[in-house]
């Protein structure tokens, strides 16, 4: 039998307030910036107090560096799931390019905060728990760099895309990428899809392939009823 409070109605579990926390404050982070966010509205958007928020995250830094941790695992396995095993080189690319930005809105802030925030990663942090957290983050945040520059050096032994350094081609392809995360905002004019098809062409040229080649190499999109495609609003 479920546990309930004692109006009788069912408690939610600490794993899913956890979820709670995580989603609400990556909402919040990615609208009115980590920064300027207030950690007992989390709270109380949430609906607990706020002194019930530090059973869950030490702080607001600790939670940001979860929301992180979690977003940069979240890429990595779909990095992977895409790329590996595949005969078509081009085909992948193309694939995990756009695949960047079939998002929904959370994912979209999601991203805003990921990368509005993203130098905190370097600093050392003396609590255990946020340093910990912090290390997990930059962890995964390597890995995923790691693990582009290996796809795309696979590319060059290929003879898929021009010969260079797979460290830097990967920064330079995740920059370009990035960008997009400090100006775009979910629920405007411009549709995620045409900020997709505008930058995978620009990606392209970067790695030294044609435009065309994102025409070419088109996978169809993932089918989800939960990831609709976000719209821009203006700065």
């Amino acid at each position: 039998m479920p546990r309930t409070d004692n109006g009788g109605q069912p408690r939610a579990s600490s794993r899913s307030k956890r979820a709670d926390i995580l989603r609400v404050a990556t909402a919040i982070f990615g609208r009115d910036g980590y920064e300027h966010s207030k950690w007992a509205d989390v709270a109380a958007e949430v609906g607990i107090g706020s002194t019930a928020l530090y059973h869950y995250f030490e702080s607001k830094l600790h939670s940001l560096y979860v929301i992180m941790a979690d977003a940069v695992e979240a890429d990595l396995k779909e990095f992977e799931n895409v790329t590996k095993d595949s005969d078509d080189y081009v085909g992948s690319l193309v694939t995990i390019l756009r695949r960047l930005y079939e998002l929904d809105e959370q994912e979209v802030m999601r991203n805003r905060v990921l990368v509005s925030e993203q130098f905190l990663v370097g600093i050392h942090r003396e609590s255990p728990r946020e340093e910990e957290a912090r290390q997990l983050a930059r962890a995964r945040m390597r890995d995923l760099e790691f693990a582009w520059a290996t796809f795309l050096s696979r590319g060059m032994e290929q003879g898929a895309i021009p010969e260079a350094d797979p460290r830097l081609l990967t920064r330079a392809v995740l920059g370009l990428h990035n960008s997009v995360w400090h100006w775009y905002r979910p629920r405007g004019p411009l549709p995620l899809e045409e900020v997709s098809d505008f930058y995978v062409r620009r990606c392209l040229a970067v790695l030294g392939l044609p435009p065309e080649a994102a025409d070419e190499g088109q996978a169809p999109a993932r089918k989800s009823p939960k990831r609709a495609q976000a719209r821009s609003a203006p700065h």
